[in-house]
C-alpha cells in the first residue's frame, strides 16, 4: 500500500508547504533533479510493423491499458466546480469511451498517418523522460521518477494544477476535475482536479511483468510485434540496429534529453511531425530540446510561478482555517473595558 494514501486535510498542509519550501530551495541548483541511467526500462515501437489492430474494436495497447488501469480512473463528484477564479472545468467523465486521444481514461492511443499511400500507425502514452520536467518541476512532489524509468503521478497529491501538462514538450497528461485532494481545500488559486497519464505500468515491473500494452501486442503478433520492452540500453541497441537494417530514423534518443518511449520508423519524424500538425493533432512528434538545461531562463518562468502558486494555495487554506478558529476564541472569551481602551489606544497610534 502507498505510504502516502489517506491524506488528511491537515497533514496535507503541513506537508505541502515544506514540499512547496524545498522546491523553492532547488531553484537555485535544481537539487535533487531526476534521472535515468541506461540501466532502467525502455519501450520500442517500430511503426514499420504497427498495423494499428485496425480490424479489432480498438488497438490492443489501448485496449489493455484501459483495462489494467480501470480501477485508478477517476470518479468525480457531481456537480463539479469551475476551477476559481475560472469559469470551466476539466471533464472527461461522459466521454470514457473516447480513445482517439488521450484522457484521464484513456492513457494509451494510437495516431494515424498517410504519407505517399502509406499507412503509418503511431502508438502513443508518457515518454518517460530521462530527465522529466513534469517531475523536477511539480511543486508538490506529486510526480516521481523512479529507478525503473517509470514517471509516475501520486494521484493522492496532485492538485490537478497541470504545470506537469505545461512543461511536457508532448503536453501528455490530462486533467478530470471534481476528484482530489483539491476539493478539501477550496477556493483554489491552483489546481482544480487531478492528473493522469501512463505510468509505465509501474506496479506490474515491480511484481516483475512487463507493461500491459507490451503483452497485449505480443500476444496477438507474436514475434512480429512492433512493442519492445527491456534494459534501455539493449532498447537503444535494438533501435539503432533496425534503423540501419531498414535506413531509417529513431526518436526518443534525445529527445528532450532522452526518453523511456522510443520509436523507429522508415519516415523521417519530420515528415510524420509535419502530418500531425496538418492534422491538427495535440500530440506531436517534433524535435524539442530538454529545457531544464537553460535554469536562469526557464526554470525562473515555470519553477517559481507553481511554488508561488502553491504556497499561496497552502496559505489561503490555512488563513480560513486560522480565521475560523481565531473567531471561535473570540467568542469564548470575557467581555472587558480593558481591552477595549487598549484597542482604542492602538487605533489612534495608527493613525
Amino acid at each position: 500500500m502507498d505510504e502516502r494514501k489517506g491524506v488528511t486535510r491537515r497533514n496535507f498542509l503541513k506537508t505541502g508547504a515544506m514540499v512547496a519550501g524545498a522546491g523553492a530551495a532547488g531553484v537555485l541548483g535544481l537539487s535533487g533533479m531526476a534521472s535515468a541511467d541506461s540501466r532502467t526500462y525502455a519501450t520500442l515501437i517500430d511503426l514499420t510493423k504497427c498495423d494499428g489492430c485496425k480490424n479489432e474494436p480498438m488497438p490492443k495497447c489501448v485496449e489493455a491499458c484501459r483495462k489494467v488501469n480501470i480501477e485508478k480512473f477517476p470518479n468525480p463528484q457531481e456537480p463539479i466546480k469551475d476551477l476559481w477564479p475560472q469559469k470551466t472545468h476539466d471533464d472527461w467523465s461522459k466521454k470514457r469511451d473516447v480513445v482517439n486521444t488521450l484522457t484521464p481514461y484513456n492513457w494509451t492511443t494510437v495516431q494515424k498517418v498517410e504519407m505517399e499511400g502509406e499507412e503509418i500507425f503511431v502508438p502513443r502514452r508518457c515518454m518517460h523522460c530521462d530527465n522529466p520536467p513534469c517531475a523536477n518541476l511539480c511543486p508538490f512532489g506529486a510526480l516521481n521518477k523512479y529507478g525503473d524509468g517509470s514517471v509516475v503521478i501520486n494521484h493522492d497529491l496532485c492538485l490537478g494544477g497541470a504545470k506537469c501538462k505545461s512543461v511536457c514538450p508532448w503536453h501528455i497528461p490530462q486533467r478530470q476535475s471534481g476528484v482530489g485532494i483539491y476539493l478539501k481545500l477550496q477556493p483554489m488559486p491552483a489546481g482544480g482536479g487531478v492528473m493522469y497519464k501512463c505510468d509505465l505500468c509501474h506496479d506490474r515491473i515491480k511484481k516483475g511483468l512487463i507493461p500491459a500494452c507490451v503483452e497485449a501486442c505480443e500476444k496477438r503478433l507474436g514475434a512480429k510485434k512492433p512493442l519492445f520492452f527491456g534494459m534501455r540500453d539493449e532498447i537503444l541497441k535494438r533501435a539503432h540496429d533496425r534503423a540501419k537494417e531498414i535506413n531509417g530514423f529513431i526518436y526518443g534518443e534525445k529527445e528532450n534529453g532522452g526518453t523511456g518511449t522510443l520509436y523507429v520508423s522508415r519516415v523521417s519524424f519530420e515528415k510524420i511531425d509535419a502530418k500531425l500538425k496538418e492534422a491538427r493533432s495535440t500530440l506531436t512528434l517534433g524535435r524539442v530540446e530538454n529545457p531544464l538545461r537553460d535554469v536562469n531562463a526557464w526554470t525562473k518562468g515555470f519553477l517559481i510561478g507553481p511554488i508561488l502558486s502553491g504556497l499561496g494555495a497552502v496559505g489561503l487554506a490555512l488563513y480560513h482555517k486560522n480565521k475560523k478558529e481565531d473567531a471561535d476564541a473570540e467568542s469564548r472569551k470575557p467581555k472587558s473595558a480593558e481591552p477595549a481602551a487598549q484597542s482604542e489606544n492602538e487605533q489612534r497610534e495608527d493613525q
